[in-house]
């Protein structure tokens, strides 16, 4: 997680250069925050991700061979892994479903005010997800929406199997971040102390192998749909 008193260092993909010349200027504009490298490709990303360490990656969805949701998986498997702001359109729903549960944490659309841009950076960068309310409500639609119903009952099986192994306080602390709470409401909740929900929370990214909160919601999600 980076500290608020640091510089944030970040990398920028996408393949359309006039959009990285743009983010570039938005980002390096800000005073805390600065772009390291730029990469036109999957593979190049992970090339320059390994030789800078940027806290966060700025990733398009959509680009030409290794797309962006590939990529972020391999990213997260990295030492140090950045975390990973995905940038994309109403368009891409289900890329970007799937590249939240590649271990994003989160992300923007491109027409998104530079100045929120900048704050999305932010918010990643502290380990903090960020999720838009609109294109939450159409990922969410994605999720749980048209599919066949074989499909779905074999990733709700997947999930419920998963969510098993966990003991009742963690799935009650797991419920509780997919309804979106914060580790204080969650406190309230289960009336417990915030400390008890961070050891949980530690535990379900242990035991779930999961990454970030965003892909607990999204396994609670399965597992209830």
């Amino acid at each position: 997680m980076h500290s608020d008193q640091e510089t944030v260092r970040v990398v920028i993909v996408d393949d359309d250069q006039l959009v990285r010349m743009a983010l570039r200027l938005v980002i390096d504009g800000e005073p805390d925050l600065t772009v390291v490298a730029e990469a036109a490709d999957g593979d190049t990303a992970i090339e320059v991700v390994r030789e800078q360490r940027p806290d966060v990656v700025l990733m398009d969805v959509r680009m030409p061979g290794r797309d962006g949701v590939d990529t972020t998986r391999s990213l997260r498997a990295e030492p140090a892994a950045p975390a990973v702001l995905m940038l994309t359109t109403f368009d891409s729903d289900e890329l970007v479903l799937r590249a939240l549960r590649a271990g994003a944490l989160g992300f923007v659309l491109k027409d998104t005010p530079p100045a929120r841009i900048a704050e999305a950076v932010r918010t990643v960068a502290a380990g903090n997800p960020v999720l838009s309310p609109t294109v939450t409500a159409r990922v969410i639609a994605a999720a749980t929406g048209p599919g066949s119903a074989e499909a779905r009952s074999d990733s709700r099986d997947a999930a419920r199997k998963r969510l098993a192994a966990l003991s009742e306080r963690e799935l009650d602390t797991a419920r509780a971040i997919a309804d979106g709470l914060g580790n204080p409401e969650i406190a309230a909740r289960l009336q417990v102390t915030v400390a008890t929900v961070k050891a949980h929370t530690t535990n379900l990214f242990t035991k779930l192998g999961l990454a970030n909160r965003v892909q607990i919601a999204l396994l609670v999600r399965d597992a209830e749909h």
